[in-house]
């Protein structure tokens, strides 16, 4: 497997001096597993966290139980409140999170299979972004890595408003 985004995203990072923290849901570590592929990843990468169900994510990540009940663990309340947590955790400058509907089961109405929603958090301000995937639960799994992956690089390079 090409490393070039791990790669880019290691030299962004350490540049500015950074620390970066996961927090995952559908991608099971998919996500950490990818930034520490790469030599070196200790320097900018502290930890991350895999808070699958609604405890994890509230017991690790101090999200809100009122989020949760009101929106799912797969929207865009949750996963900024998951991104803060990881920042929060490993004391990091920048959060990512990702939590979806990896399939083939879980569709709910309004949230098919693929849905995913990514949370970036940063001293300057929290992002999201939103993706219906098309793929199978292991592709869908790669797609969100891939989007999280290239969601820190986009904010590193100055290209989030």
């Amino acid at each position: 497997m090409k490393n070039d985004l791990e790669e880019a995203l290691k030299e962004a990072i350490i540049s500015r001096g950074l620390k970066l923290a996961a927090a995952e849901s559908c991608t099971g570590g998919l996500v950490s597993h990818r930034i520490t592929n790469i030599s070196g990843s200790s320097e900018y990468f502290p930890g991350g966290i895999i808070a699958y169900s609604y405890e994890a994510k509230v017991n690790l990540l101090g999200v809100s139980w009122d989020t949760l009940n009101a929106h799912g663990a797969v929207s865009r309340e949750t996963v900024i409140e998951m991104a803060r947590g990881a920042r929060k955790l490993f004391s990091a400058e920048i959060g990512i999170s990702v939590s979806g509907i990896a399939g083939p089961t879980g569709a709910m109405p309004g949230k098919p299979v693929g849905t995913t929603w990514l949370g970036l958090s940063t001293s300057a301000g929290d992002w999201t972004r939103h993706f219906v995937w098309d793929g199978d639960r292991e592709q869908n799994k790669q797609y969100s890595s891939e989007a999280a992956l290239q969601f820190v690089l986009d904010y590193l390079e100055g290209k989030l408003s």
